[in-house]
């Protein structure tokens, strides 16, 4: 008896591929009315994200968490509001000078950062036209926000997190399963028949990569709804 595919049992979320509920306690945003300074307090780890979070208090005795940056350290000040342009201040884009490094991005006023929150990273702000401001993300690609989103100068902390190579598979699958992340992956043609319909790999001919949208969850495995299929030319 054949039993369900990972795809399957992953979509059903049972305790095996759920993620703990504990590793994204911490809710990064930044607060409504955000005037004056504030102090970073702490600086720790968190097993859902892959920058160092920084813990801040305002002027208010408000906490909040957000991304750290490179080169924060406990006890530093960061400002709200004015015109200095130094790592860590959190600004509106309107405020921010062309060619600045910023991150965690703002997708839309008040949202308390959506873009550009990963490890090393950073986008530049490229142009500003009329309420827009266009930015240089980090895939190259620019984007446009609203010149009212707020962002973090500077750039991500935990740039060197690749740089060390992982060794050991244990190490891979703590990494993975804190953020419930699949690994080992099998391929489809690597199984049986009987565990997926890609399997047994006869001539490695796949029966159908474009699975149909009405398909049972079991079969409704390999392309979803592609925009186009076929070698990129």
């Amino acid at each position: 008896m054949g039993k369900r595919i990972i795809s399957r049992a992953r979509g059903k979320g049972s305790h095996t591929y759920r993620v703990k509920r504990r590793a994204f306690k911490y809710k990064l945003q930044y607060p409504a009315n955000l005037e004056g300074e504030g102090t970073v307090v702490k600086l720790f780890g968190s097993p859902a994200h892959t920058t160092p979070l920084a813990k801040i208090i305002d002027d208010k005795k408000v906490n909040f968490y957000i991304p750290a940056f490179k080169g924060m350290i406990e006890g530093q000040k960061i400002n709200f509001s004015g015109s200095e342009i130094k790592d860590g201040n959190i600004f509106k884009l309107n405020d921010i000078p062309v060619k600045t490094k910023v991150y965690n991005i703002e997708s839309r006023p008040g949202d308390g950062g959506k873009f550009v929150k990963t490890a090393g990273t950073c986008a530049i702000v490229n142009r500003v036209i009329g309420d827009f401001v266009y930015i240089v993300m980090p895939s190259k690609k620019e984007k446009k926000f609203n010149k009212n989103c707020r962002a973090i100068i500077g750039t991500a902390a935990g740039a060197g997190r690749l740089d060390k190579p992982i060794i050991k598979a244990g190490k891979n699958y703590h990494i993975k399963k804190a953020r419930n992340k699949l690994y080992p992956r099998t391929s489809a043609l690597k199984m049986n028949a009987i565990d997926h319909p890609f399997g047994s790999g006869r001539g490695k001919n796949i029966k159908s990569k474009v699975a149909k949208r009405n398909a049972p969850k079991g079969r409704r495995v390999g392309l979803l709804r592609p925009r186009r299929t076929g070698k990129q030319k």
